[in-house]
């Protein structure tokens, strides 16, 4: 008998895809990708048995138009029949989740592989003689220093992820060719070395003679020195202003390239700024040549697909990150290496003997601290990569237990910080004794021309911008926060510097922390409600951004009205108060260091408030991984909730309805709404759907705002917060 994989629809059966064909494809492709992590006889083998199931007369008779049928679990237990209950079990995670996501090894539902064990799945009616014959498996030698668990569930998520890629990427090259091809042409870090080379040439050309400029050369330098090093932590503490998204690019690719690694993974912590780097990336190394992979990314309209191949080609590559150059967000980047279903695994192979470089490091979430570390020291000591931590503030990483049993603490590579940080220096900061309310707030900022007001909530944003256009008027005063879609946010940064730029022309703004990290802003003075010292250093990177105050910029810090509410908020700006106290220059390099030993490493219990690296412990002797629980845990940070579609635009707002109204394929008009949303608490989406102000519409229910009377073009989104403290949720 004759055996398929898949079907064609309308094609006779002499066309369709044989299954032993689909079964080597997949195993010798998966091998190719575990290849560089030692893993390649486990990824074949997971390939050679992962569609066993399709050897059942119900599977065949499925293809040609029967019910559905459980394929998986033939292939799970082939596994544990032929290699027996560790290799066995091991392999049959991996078979088992190819389709739904890795189970856990015993839980109280019905997904776990335990319960997967006690199916009778359909009988095979054909059986390879040997489908393993020549594959000789062992487990990956346990480093000393990392804890079996951890170390050994990476592993499998890692070949997991080589598996299903292989079976996506088969899948597709036999029911869609051209799909395929897209996938082709391009370039490797080798084609885009030259063309950094010629750009720093230029840059170095135009640059002038001014101290700031050479001491950025000499960073810049620095990093291409140390460039040809061999992988592992490395850290670049290097002020705002220093030009370290350049410097660390040219680290990043340089060590690619003298070390034979394959790609460069941009991670940064905001969505607000990731095209902006993106674009520079882009403009640089060539649009071809950068993948942007995050959720404000915009998608061509319908019937513009075939027209705009470097969308559809982008799109492909964010599937399973085939492309030399990765921008992404913290989010996607940490969530993936604790994921458990296939479509966000895909991309985890293609990160091995890769150059991870994690902009504005002091974002790592304190509460899930320890299990981001762990994987970060998985990649490092078991998968080729090279990690870059590239911030202003460095987190004191070195006192990290993970980092110091591995011994593989992060090498600086700017030369001398402490000097640099003086060079840079631009600001001091004025520290502000008792509470200030929103009207003495408001009238203080209406007493500067050019002022910046950074914030903690959104609450606070908009009652101190109204008490400022009712004190001062609403001419030169600027509103951003979260409650505005990404567009709108662009657009009002484009005024803001547009006016910045405009000598004596006024520009007031208050903002929540979105406007930091990286927003290309600079004012004369800035006010800070207290927050961590990283976030007041963020903010002092848009004072005096430039150096062209006389003296040094006025970073003003506040306690807010009210004090600081918001649970996230309290232990940082406890111990930031401590360091205004004791330290004249709260932001010197050794104040950071205070700051962060206190916040993160005399409270290690904080460091993983889920308790992931004990339930990824508790079950090991017995090889009873919980993915799926984890996966389900493990947030980077806590999300604000859900997407609302507020676009004000009405024809595009008109077609966009429609299409998830109507459409046959509405994730293409989800992806398209996605840039012109707003996240939302669940109790205020709550709140405007009982007063049907939101209508969730289409298959997937996507919520839209109905009542464009609440999309106000100075605030966003108009909501009742009194009474609430929320922080900015700016990382989805």
């Amino acid at each position: 008998m004759v055996f398929y994989a898949h079907s064609l629809k309308g094609s006779p059966e002499n066309h369709w895809q044989l299954l032993v064909e689909h079964l080597n494809n997949v195993a010798d492709l998966a091998a190719d990708m575990a290849e560089p992590f030692n893993a390649a006889d486990w990824a074949r083998a997971a390939g050679l048995l992962h569609d066993l199931g399709k050897y059942s007369l119900a599977f065949q008779e499925r293809l040609r138009g029967g019910a559905r049928v459980d394929h998986s679990t033939a292939g799970a237990k082939e596994a544990m029949a032929r290699l027996g209950e560790q290799y066995g079990k091991l392999l049959a995670y991996l078979i088992a989740g190819h389709h739904g996501g890795l189970p856990d090894g015993v839980s109280d539902n019905r997904r776990s592989l335990e319960e997967r064990f006690r199916k009778r799945p359909p009988e095979l009616a054909e059986t390879p003689p040997d489908p393993l014959k020549g594959i000789a498996l062992s487990l990956p030698a346990q480093n000393k220093n990392s804890k079996p668990g951890a170390q050994l569930s990476f592993f499998l998520r890692m070949v997991f992820s080589c598996l299903v890629d292989a079976d996506f990427l088969d899948t597709e090259a036999f029911m869609d060719p051209q799909k395929a091809r897209w996938r082709e042409g391009r370039p490797g870090i080798s084609d885009l070395w030259p063309r950094l080379e010629k750009y720093l040439d230029k840059l170095r050309a135009k640059a002038d003679l001014a101290p700031l400029n050479q001491r950025r050369n000499q960073i810049l330098e620095a990093c291409l020195k140390a460039a040809p090093e061999k992988p592992g932590f490395y850290s670049l503490t290097v002020p705002t202003g220093g030009g370290k998204t350049i410097s660390s690019l040219a680290f990043g690719l340089g060590h690619a390239m003298k070390n034979d690694l394959r790609r460069v993974v941009y991670v940064i912590p905001y969505t607000s700024i990731i095209e902006q780097n993106a674009r520079v990336f882009k403009n640089i190394l060539g649009d071809e040549s950068v993948l942007e992979h995050h959720s404000n990314l915009p998608a061509p309209a319908p019937g513009e697909d075939s027209e705009n191949p470097s969308w559809r080609r982008n799109r492909l590559a964010a599937e399973n990150w085939d492309a030399p150059v990765i921008v992404t967000t913290n989010v996607q980047f940490f969530e993936s290496l604790f994921a458990n279903r296939p479509a966000r695994c895909r991309k985890l192979h293609n990160i091995a003997g890769g150059v991870i470089i994690l902009d504005e490091a002091q974002m790592l979430p304190r509460e899930s601290l320890i299990p981001c570390l762990e994987a970060l020291k998985e990649l490092v000591v078991n998968y080729g990569c090279t990690v870059l931590l590239c911030t202003a503030t460095q987190p004191a990483l070195n006192d990290a237990d993970t980092f110091k049993k591995a011994a593989i603490q992060p090498r600086e590579i700017a030369p001398d910080p402490p000097a640099l940080y003086r060079d840079f220096r631009r600001v001091e900061i004025v520290k502000h004794d008792g509470e200030l309310s929103n009207s003495d707030l408001a009238a203080r900022l209406a007493g500067e021309s050019q002022v910046l007001c950074v914030v903690n909530t959104r609450t606070q944003a908009r009652q101190v911008f109204q008490e400022l256009r009712n004190s001062a008027g609403s001419s030169g005063c600027y509103h951003l926060s979260a409650l505005m879609y990404p567009g709108h946010r662009a657009a009002k940064l484009a005024e803001i510097r547009e006016a910045l730029a405009s000598p004596g022309r006024v520009c007031r703004v208050v903002s929540t922390q979105l406007v930091e990290a990286g927003v290309d802003l600079d004012f004369p003075v800035v006010w800070r409600a207290l927050a961590g010292i990283d976030s007041l250093a963020q903010a002092a990177g848009r004072c005096n951004r430039e150096g062209l105050n006389a003296g040094l910029g006025k970073l003003h810090v506040f306690e807010p009205d009210g004090g600081i509410t918001h649970n996230s908020l309290l232990a940082p700006a406890q111990e930031a108060r401590s360091i205004l106290r004791s330290h004249d220059d709260p932001l010197s390099l050794d104040a950071v260091r205070a700051y962060f030993e206190n916040l993160f490493w005399q409270q290690k219990h904080l460091l993983d408030e889920k308790g992931l690296m004990k339930l990824m412990e508790e079950g090991v002797s017995e090889l009873n991984f919980p993915f799926a629980t984890i996966s389900q845990l493990f947030s980077y940070f806590d999300s604000p909730g859900e997407a609302v579609f507020v676009c004000p635009d009405n024809e595009k707002r008109e077609a966009i309805i429609q299409g998830l109204r109507h459409s046959s394929t509405p994730g293409r008009f989800a992806r398209l709404a996605q840039p012109y949303t707003v996240q939302l608490y669940p109790e205020e989406l709550q709140k405007l759907e009982q007063s049907r102000e939101v209508e969730r519409i289409g298959e997937g229910l996507f919520p839209v705002l109905l009542n464009l009377d609440l999309y106000d073009d100075d605030l966003g989104l108009v909501l009742d917060l009194s009474g609430q403290a929320q922080t900015e949720s700016l990382y989805i």
